[in-house]
């Protein structure tokens, strides 16, 4: 997201900063089914580790927290997967690291775009699409660029890896065209992705907002030991602004979250909007945009987005480097500043967040530091 060549700057092991807080309005004691908001006791951001592995990739867009140990991965541990190459081009980047929480870092997987087991149109560049399936299958969106331009990026696909990081098979096509964030819910032996698209049209508007940023659910079924299989795609959102951006590569509809009540959160980028989708695990139509659920206020351009313990929506802006969290009903309740480095103050430095496993503290990546933090 941040062109940060000339400022890239890593925070030691010890460091640790008081977050600036802003406690809301009225509501601001009642979070989501009236208890206060999740953000309530967290103040201190604190370096986890550098997420620039061996081969100088930057950039990190995906985070996940891992919730069983198989093969290569470790539970607690997250996953972080790096959009740039060590040159800073976006959509180049190949590799997917592994951080414990006490700041040991392994790369997980470097993937060669030359030997993938399917097609993905223009090759490897990671983006935030990010989640870890059930038997440790690793899905990771990639929206791909030959040089780090929005004039090369093409539809890119999903790669699948198996635990130990090798790419097992591709899903591309069927309506995936730069798949930009991702999350995913499981039964059985059956997987539900929810993934934002945002190349319908973009290039071709050569700068211009163009309003067709889709939602799509993905089923995928687990067929023993074999990778998953994909059996069906399902629309069910259209209609959102998108643009490509030269410090940003394109920006468009990003973080999505799955609610209590099966509503999925979609952080609308360029409407500086929550959007929510209802009944995302079974409906079979478009809700189109869906439904505003909060706007304007604190929100600078929402990207990254998770649902916290209680049901609360938390966003990262793009505009600045403020962490949001909103209730179901669209209170603005809390914010904390995570990174107010930069001109704008924290602009461009925030994308993906991931809640811990013991529900009480918020992992997020910061690309003006090529760093995985702890707000705690």
């Amino acid at each position: 997201m941040r062109l940060h060549s000339s400022r890239t700057r890593f925070w030691g092991q010890a460091g640790v900063v008081a977050a600036a807080v802003v406690v809301l309005g009225a509501t601001a004691a009642g979070g989501a089914a009236g208890r206060g908001p999740f953000l309530g006791p967290l103040h201190t951001v604190s370096p986890v580790a550098s997420t620039v592995p061996a081969n100088g990739d930057v950039n990190p867009y995906g985070t996940f927290v891992i919730q069983h140990s198989t093969g290569k991965l470790h539970r607690g541990n997250v996953l972080i997967s790096n959009f740039n190459n060590a040159q800073n081009q976006q959509g180049t980047g190949t590799t997917l690291v592994q951080v414990s929480p006490d700041g040991a870092v392994s790369t997980f997987a470097q993937i060669d775009p030359a030997h993938l087991p399917g097609p993905c149109p223009g090759g490897v560049g990671l983006s935030t699409a990010l989640t870890v399936l059930p038997g440790g299958w690793v899905v990771v969106g990639s929206t791909p660029t030959a040089d780090g331009t929005s004039a090369t990026v093409q539809a890119g696909c999903l790669l699948v890896l198996d635990s130990n990081g090798t790419v097992r098979e591709t899903i591309a096509g069927d309506g995936i065209n730069g798949p930009w964030d991702m999350t995913a819910v499981s039964s059985g032996d059956r997987d539900e992705l929810f993934v934002t698209n945002v190349l319908n049209g973009t290039v071709a508007g050569g700068g211009a907002e163009v309003d067709q940023g889709t939602v799509l659910r993905i089923t995928l079924c687990r067929p023993g030991d074999a990778p998953p299989q994909r059996v069906a795609t399902t629309r069910i959102g259209s209609g959102f602004g998108q643009r490509t951006d030269p410090a940003a590569l394109v920006i468009g509809p990003t973080g999505v979250g799955l609610g209590h009540d099966d509503t999925l959160y979609v952080a609308d980028t360029l409407a500086n909007r929550i959007a929510a989708i209802p009944d995302a695990v079974h409906r079979v139509s478009d809700a189109g945009t869906g439904t505003t659920v909060s706007t304007g206020g604190n929100l600078n351009g929402p990207l990254g987005l998770a649902v916290a313990p209680g049901g609360d929506v938390l966003t990262v802006n793009s505009g600045d480097g403020n962490l949001v969290e909103t209730t179901p009903a669209g209170d603005q309740v809390a914010v904390r500043t995570l990174d107010d480095s930069g001109t704008p103050p924290g602009a461009g430095a925030l994308f993906g967040l991931a809640v811990d496993l013991d529900r009480d503290a918020v992992y997020f990546v910061d690309d003006a530091t090529n760093s995985l933090n702890v707000l705690h």
